[in-house]
């Protein structure tokens, strides 16, 4: 048996003259929540779609769970669970009956369909509300509905197509417990997100940049090689004067503060440095350490000046 769940090799899909993505490799280990990030449009949806048999691949080939894209797409969707970044449930059933529905097009039958439908319906927390209309349930709670469906045949792949798109910051956290939960239990996890933030509760991150797979690496490890030195958060300074610093790399507003990018040995590195440099020039700061995040890092591999 493979170590890897998905395998990737010079996947392609062109619509026209518009190439979607472009010629990418990876592969996501058996077990491991794999996060796919950029923006939109960057071809995180194209490449979930042509991984479940939804698309066929323009050059390139793929397998996922041992079975390839191109030759068995039906055999794909049997042991995969997909959820789409829009509600794809019925709105006007309740949580019961799409989940009854949805069990029985997987093609669970008798005791195993009720026993999935009443499983989903605990770890979905919504058995005081499977009467309800999906429709009327928060936002938050439609999608736990709907990642509940997709885990419904026990799939040996999840693919997660910006699942926390438009719910609540608390809901996206407690989404994100769940996936971590489900991961725990071996499934593998195949998630795409706009949401920087979110790619720090994956094992490994891979950044789309128009089309192309810019880089692939731990959260870490990214942010060693594309976001190196030191920051700092600098609020009541302006940008102006920071880009007289020595050992400056970039500097960018963040909020009503500054986030500075320095060379790791250059004095100003250190808060108490910065500041006092700053006061010396009759501005005063107040001066915090800060970490590097993935969003130094997609802004680092999309090229914008931030200086």
């Amino acid at each position: 048996m493979s170590a890897y769940a998905v395998e990737v090799e010079g996947l392609t899909r062109r619509f026209g003259a518009f190439i979607a993505v472009n010629d990418v490799h990876f592969q996501v280990k058996q077990g491991e929540i794999f996060g796919y990030l950029g923006a939109n449009g960057a071809g995180k949806s194209t490449t979930i779609k042509m991984l479940c048999g939804l698309l066929t691949p323009s050059e390139g080939r793929a397998t996922v769970a041992g079975r390839d894209i191109a030759r068995d797409p039906r055999g794909i969707k049997r042991v995969i669970g997909y959820m789409s970044q829009k509600f794809s449930l019925y709105m006007d059933l309740s949580p019961r009956e799409n989940l009854e529905f949805f069990a029985g097009a997987q093609g669970l039958r008798g005791r195993a369909r009720k026993i999935a439908v009443e499983a989903a319906l605990n770890r979905a927390d919504l058995r005081d509300r499977s009467g309800q209309r999906a429709g009327d349930l928060p936002g938050g709670l439609r999608q736990r509905l709907a990642l509940a469906s997709a885990r419904l045949h026990a799939p040996s792949v999840l693919f997660l197509d910006e699942p926390t798109a438009g719910v609540a910051p608390d809901a996206r956290r407690e989404f994100w417990r769940e996936i971590r939960a489900v991961a725990a239990q071996g499934t593998t996890v195949f998630v795409t997100t706009h949401h920087l933030d979110e790619a720090e509760y994956c094992a490994r991150v891979g950044l789309m940049v128009d089309g192309r797979l810019k880089a692939l690496d731990t959260p870490a490890g990214l942010k060693a090689t594309h976001a190196p030195g030191r920051f700092l958060t600098i609020e009541g300074a302006p940008k102006a004067a920071m880009r007289a610093a020595p050992g400056l790399m970039a500097v960018e507003p963040f909020g009503l503060r500054l986030r500075a990018r320095f060379e790791a040995a250059a004095p100003l590195a250190d808060p108490a440095r910065c500041a006092a440099w700053l006061a010396d020039q009759g501005i005063a700061a107040r001066v915090e350490r800060a970490e590097a995040t993935l969003e130094d890092v997609f802004l680092a591999l999309v090229g914008v000046e931030v200086l």
